[in-house]
């Protein structure tokens, strides 16, 4: 049969072509118009013009992509959230509704002005080239072509157009701004009287019905619910796991030694002088030659009299970084100078001078001064060294053995840690978990990944072993749910102090505030200073050290007669009284007039410009889908 098939291939591919063809076609054909569809699903939609879904993808990566050029070192993953996203087909929304509108409303713009804006616009200056022309160059490397450039330019010119009428006709008058900041700064002179939930904690007894009457209340057990959690085992493959079981002897130890004694070697390093006569490496050969007979006239002196050297060097080195050092390039090791100077410098012992060294700067005279280095560490003086290096790489070569047997007998032998941790006399610990890492914990136990695996529902059915997950680098963990605690309300017996104890806090607060509330009352009918402050002065720049609730709910109330009284409730659960005995105009140090003016039709441009875009919206129909999936493009 085999021999027929051999000598009859090509039929035999044929045959096979046409089985499987017809197959692919029906499941090939389904997937790819199921692709094509997903692309096309409609996510958004302006003037009854849809967005499909490839297009905000396109969008979002966009976005992506110019914030991965912008900051290259950034986490991507906070680019790829819902709310990023969901941002990204705001824009192209807005987009297509500006678009619409420069349609419908037959807004263009001329070549002419186009042309006008581009050359005198200082926005543009880093395009233009010293005529005025665009700079091709600039364009290419941005990956555009001057007619993208035009058509992007002209799309943008177009669709401002749209927005100029209202974002550049606000008015910057200070008289206006003056009333609108000092309505929003102004300042109140008043005297407090605050109510605070302590001061009634002591006249707070609940009985023991009010304490399980509190505790049916859903929102107030909810606080004491016990999160899921589980006892679990687990066992970990890890270095520090099989470095005490590693044994190693002293050939092996010295035998590592030698085969490394560069590293317990103190790199050799040299002290040196030198003067240089410079001769730049495409200087002609005349040139050259006449720069190394002067190197060699100062050689000859310098041997004649080498504790002149340095004094030689001052005058006539060209080196203008060392010369005034009398040449002296102080300790270096091998590998900071060029090749040649490098090895004439190790060649010689200290007080020696080379001949004439040739190197790209020039011609050098180099007098060596001072040799450090070179000498080797003793075994005995490195052997601790050695033996935790030796022991390590030992170690990682075992977990490496270890590694696939400790995962294979964890998922073979799934209803007990034991056979694994024989593998390496490994200890089976024990711990309580719940479905999120515990604040500050490490290791093994904070892993979200193993965490998943022991809440999963196999796990916690079935209480048999997880796979074992890599939690770090040479980090193998395994673990097994003995007992799975649902998350669950504890009895009122087990947290009544700690039930107790928010109840007097909540009644102590109404307490509170029902004082307070009678105190406001009571200075309405008779304005009585007993119990109030001495007076302060609080606006919405200057606090006086209350909340802004407080302060918010002091500057809305209508003081036009004076005095005017107040009460609110503090963010602590308390009650302050307010007696307001007067009106403040703005503090002028905190803003001037004319930024006061400014940042007001700023403030007004961009509020009647969001609210021109809504209306735009609401003309051309613009909607997102409700319940969209998010997008995932983010690569």
């Amino acid at each position: 049969m085999f021999e027929f098939v051999r000598k009859h291939n090509r039929l035999f591919m044929i045959v096979l072509l046409l089985l499987v063809l017809p197959a692919f076609v029906l499941v090939g054909v389904e997937g790819y118009s199921s692709f094509m569809a997903e692309g096309k699903t409609s996510v958004a939609s302006v003037d009854g013009q849809k967005i499909t879904q490839a297009e905000w993808d396109a969008v979002h990566r966009e976005q992506v992509d110019r914030m991965r050029a912008q900051m290259p070192t950034a986490d991507l993953k906070q680019f790829d959230t819902p709310e990023v996203k969901r941002e990204s087909l705001e824009g192209l929304l807005r987009e297509r509704v500006m678009q619409t509108t420069a349609v419908k409303q037959h807004l263009v713009v001329s070549d002419e002005r186009l042309q006008a804006l581009f050359r005198a616009d200082p926005e543009f200056a880093f395009l233009r080239n010293p005529d005025g022309t665009v700079n091709k160059a600039l364009l290419t490397a941005q990956g555009m072509s001057s007619e993208m450039f035009v058509r992007r330019l002209r799309q943008d010119l177009t669709l401002r157009q749209v927005m100029a009428g209202v974002s550049e006709s606000a008015l910057s008058v200070e008289a206006v701004s003056g009333v609108a900041f000092d309505a929003l700064l102004q300042r109140r002179e008043l005297q407090l009287q605050r109510f605070d939930p302590r001061d009634y904690l002591a006249q707070i007894n609940p009985s023991q019905a009010d304490l399980e009457a509190f505790y049916k209340v859903p929102a107030n057990s909810a606080r004491f619910q016990l999160p899921e959690s589980a006892e679990i085992e687990y066992v970990q493959l890890n270095l520090d796991a099989l470095l005490g079981d590693i044994k190693m002897g002293e050939e092996e130890l010295r035998k590592y030694y030698s085969e490394n004694e560069s590293r317990y070697t103190v790199a050799e390093e040299r002290r040196a002088s030198h003067i240089l006569i410079k001769a730049e490496k495409d200087s002609s050969a005349d040139a050259r030659a006449k720069a190394r007979a002067k190197a060699e006239e100062l050689l000859i002196q310098a041997r004649k009299s080498p504790a002149g050297f340095a004094e030689l060097a001052r005058q006539h080195s060209q080196d203008e970084g060392s010369a005034a050092n009398g040449g002296d390039l102080d300790f270096f090791a091998r590998g900071a100078m060029v090749k040649p100077f490098e090895d004439a410098a190790f060649a010689l012992k200290a007080g020696e001078i080379s001949n004439v060294v040739e190197s790209d700067f020039g011609y050098h005279v180099i007098q060596v001064t001072g040799v450090r280095g070179g000498e080797r560490k003793t075994f005995e003086s490195v052997r601790p060294q050695i033996e935790q290096e030796v022991r390590r790489q030992l170690a990682q070569k075992r977990y490496t053995e270890l590694a696939e047997q400790f995962s294979n007998t964890v998922y073979e032998q799934s209803d007990s840690l034991k056979p694994a941790a024989d593998l390496a006399k490994l200890k089976v610990q024990t711990a309580s978990v719940q479905r999120q890492p515990a604040p500050g914990i490490s290791g093994a136990l904070a892993s979200p990944k193993l965490l998943e695996l022991v809440f999963s529902e196999e796990s916690v059915r079935n209480k048999r072993n997880t796979e074992a997950v890599e939690v770090g680098a040479n980090q193998l963990v395994a673990a097994r749910v003995i007992k799975h605690m649902p998350a669950r309300l504890p009895e009122l017996a087990d947290v009544q102090a700690q039930v107790r104890a928010q109840l007097i806090q909540k009644l102590a607060g109404e307490m509170a505030i029902k004082k307070g509330q009678e105190r406001l009352e009571a200075l309405k009918t008779s304005d009585s200073g007993d119990g109030l402050s001495a007076s302060l002065v609080v606006s919405r720049a200057a606090l006086g050290g209350l909340s802004p609730t407080v302060v918010k709910a002091i500057l809305s109330a209508d003081a036009s007669k004076l005095p005017a009284y107040v009460g609110a409730k503090s963010d602590e659960g308390g009650y302050v009284v307010a007696r307001i005995s007067k009106l403040m105009p703005r503090d002028p140090a905190i803003i001037d007039a004319k930024r006061a003016a400014v940042q007001y039709a700023q403030a007004w441009t961009s509020a009647e410009s969001q609210a021109y875009y809504e209306a735009l919206k609401a003309r051309h129909k613009a909607v997102i889908k409700v319940g969209v999936a998010a997008s995932a493009v983010t690569q």
